[in-house]
């Protein structure tokens, strides 16, 4: 991560273009048009490399890509939860940008097209999520992390929330990007990062958040987390920008999941903007940030391997009397 406030270049070159083609316009655009703008947008993202291979399937009766990079691993799978304010987006929005998560978590990739509000507010996104996600569960043992951006960040901890609360087998990991964590809307930077942030308008979430939510209470727990009993959920990663109006969804929620005993890292990213890890590859933030992601889900998963070695044969890894070999 870099010192201090030093950015790239081309970061710096990318907050401009962000300002400028997508602040500047966000506020002015009508839903429709902010769909129709997502979709010419979608025909002209690149597709992936050659070796990987991306398959379009219904999982659990949610559709969704299946993508499979030459890393990736029959023993690993991510379940991606993508942005858009719970109201645009697709895996296609992400093609450039999933098959880098398949490779650098060394798994393989199911990323789903969950139902948007406001035709289908909370739960029906919740709903698919967790279809999705009982599915790459029945496909057979394995390691399973869970991935989101955004809104997707906020859906993929109330993902996990419920899952512990049904008593279900959680993932071995989660990362969470820019998380929407409180459609309460009560963060502090949701005003003094107002003009900083490069990407999102602070006056854009209280319709974003109403389209979802559709009259329930903001601080429902599954539809923001930040106000959920987070005891017992698994290790997380959290990366934010500093400039972003999201940062304290970022930050409180890294502190409730520290004071609940959970195993929690956040990474504060100098002046990035909104989910920059999209910009690889043309932002080297953006590839730092998904190389540290790729770091966690190895360290968090070779612990566990660890610990389960130990309570198999504890014999094994004592050497003498007291002593643990690390």
């Amino acid at each position: 991560m870099p010192a201090g406030n030093r950015i790239s270049v081309r970061a710096k070159l990318a907050r401009l273009g962000l300002r400028w083609l997508v602040k500047r316009r966000g506020h002015k655009q009508t839903l429709a048009e902010s769909r129709r703008r997502f979709a010419a947008m979608e025909r002209r993202i690149p597709a992936p490399p050659r070796s990987v291979t991306t398959t379009h399937i219904n999982a659990g009766g949610v559709t969704g890509d299946w993508i499979v990079a030459p890393r990736s691993r029959p023993d690993r799978s991510v379940l991606y939860l993508h942005g858009g304010g719970y109201r645009v987006g697709s895996p296609a929005t992400y093609r450039q940008f999933t098959w880098r998560i398949a490779s650098a978590t060394r798994a393989r990739l199911l990323a789903i097209d969950y139902r948007l509000a406001p035709e289908h507010a909370f739960p029906a996104a919740l709903e698919d999520a967790m279809a999705a996600y009982c599915w790459l569960r029945e496909r057979g043992p394995g390691e399973l992390i869970v991935v989101g951006d955004s809104a997707g960040g906020g859906l993929a901890l109330g993902l996990m929330l419920k899952l512990r609360d049904m008593n279900a087998a959680l993932p071995a990991a989660a990362v969470v990007l820019s998380p929407w964590t409180d459609l309460a809307l009560t963060g502090a930077t949701l005003r003094l990062n107002a003009e900083a942030d490069a990407m999102l308008n602070a006056p854009d979430l209280p319709k974003f958040a109403a389209d979802y939510l559709a009259g329930i209470d903001p601080r429902t727990p599954y539809a923001s987390p930040l106000y959920g009993d987070t005891a017992g959920l698994p290790p997380t990663l959290i990366h934010v920008g500093s400039d972003e109006i999201l940062r304290d969804d970022a930050v409180r929620m890294s502190d409730n999941m520290r004071q609940a005993g959970c195993r929690v890292e956040l990474a504060i990213w100098p002046r990035m903007p909104h989910v920059w890890h999209l910009l690889a590859p043309l932002v080297p933030e953006a590839n730092a940030a998904i190389a540290q992601i790729g770091r966690f889900v190895d360290k968090v998963l070779q612990s566990k391997q660890g610990a389960a070695d130990v309570e198999r044969n504890p014999a094994s890894h004592v050497r003498s009397p007291g002593r643990v070999v690390q």
